[in-house]
């Protein structure tokens, strides 16, 4: 820093209240400042700047060691949401969303000297967890319980669940299956809601639940049942890969679709425009839900956020030609 005010002929004070977004800068000494670093290359030290305020540039983040689509891509867009924001993302993997491990992680983060964390808690131990920890310092849960009111973001999976039913109906289906996620998962719980919410309130019949994990092959074993039960004709699947084992269970038993049977997922995984047929689902907006997290976590750091603060995003549903009206 020594060197940079020398060279743009400016205090040492003055290059600090530039890196600092102080206001009180003239611009044309902003300018300066800033060509003079450009041209020495000049870093932030950010572990010596975090020993004198006690706060780095650094998010922790705690997440599941997972390749599931929606934990991944909620983790990657926070990821790019923190960056555009001039912070850095220290994440910690867990093999469990269990007490223990999250109390391990937030620790580890702690160590670093973070200067806010965010748990993705799509699981309900996570949100137990949770309650018994106490970390000093700004905290945001993402896709955790959606009946917990602290500094929570989520995507509203009951309406999602209740758009792609609403709409298998409307296409004039009498009734509507529906292949779940685990039963411990909030989001699979969300979509059970909002499937049943649709059914009852259309005075349709509620058929028995098909409970599964999230994988194509859960979707696959439903799907060779379904197959044979000519009385289905339209399923929802609470996530594009049970959709996706289902196509092929239908297809191999001869049963097309949408011709026979309709089918509806969520996610909106990248490949589910070029299922066979292209899959109507429901869109998370995980890009919105990560900038909703951080902002409500910078809004902590600056004690402006309402501390039982939850948000809600909603989802959208993207019409393919999965769906068709009943023969």
């Amino acid at each position: 820093m020594t060197d940079v005010a020398r060279l743009a002929g400016v205090s040492h004070q003055t290059v600090s209240r530039v890196l600092n977004g102080h206001p009180n800068v003239k611009e044309q000494t902003r300018l300066r400042v800033r060509a003079a670093i450009a041209e020495l290359g000049y870093r932030p030290n950010r572990a010596a700047r975090a020993l004198v305020t006690g706060r780095s540039q650094l998010i922790g983040i705690v997440a599941l060691n997972s390749t599931l689509y929606g934990p991944s891509s909620l983790l990657a867009a926070f990821e790019q949401a923190a960056a555009e924001a001039g912070f850095a993302v220290s994440v910690g993997s867990v093999g469990r969303l269990d007490r223990e491990s999250i109390a391990g992680a937030v620790d580890r983060h702690l160590d670093q000297r973070v200067a806010g964390l965010v748990v993705i808690a799509p699981v309900a131990s996570a949100g137990e967890a949770l309650e018994e920890i106490a970390t000093g310092v700004p905290l945001v849960t993402i896709d955790g319980d959606p009946r917990r009111a602290h500094a929570l973001v989520t995507v509203d999976q009951v309406a999602g669940a209740r758009a792609a039913t609403r709409h298998l109906l409307q296409a004039g289906h009498r009734t509507v299956w529906h292949v779940s996620g685990p039963a411990d998962w909030y989001d699979a719980a969300g979509r059970i809601e909002g499937w049943r919410q649709a059914l009852e309130e259309a005075g349709a019949e509620v058929p028995p639940l098909l409970p599964a994990d999230w994988s194509a092959a859960a979707g696959y074993a439903a799907g060779q049942m379904l197959a044979r039960m000519p009385e289905v004709t339209a399923v929802f699947t609470a996530n594009d890969h049970l959709a996706l084992g289902l196509l092929r269970a239908l297809s191999e038993r001869g049963r097309r679709v949408p011709h026979d049977l309709s089918v509806v997922g969520f996610d909106d995984v990248p490949e589910a425009a070029f299922f066979i047929p292209p899959l109507t689902t429901v869109r998370p907006a995980f890009d919105a839900v990560a900038q909703a997290g951080l902002d409500l976590l910078l809004a902590q750091m600056v004690d402006t956020a309402d501390p039982d603060n939850r948000i809600v995003i909603a989802p959208s549903l993207v019409k393919r030609e999965s769906v068709a009206p009943p023969r």
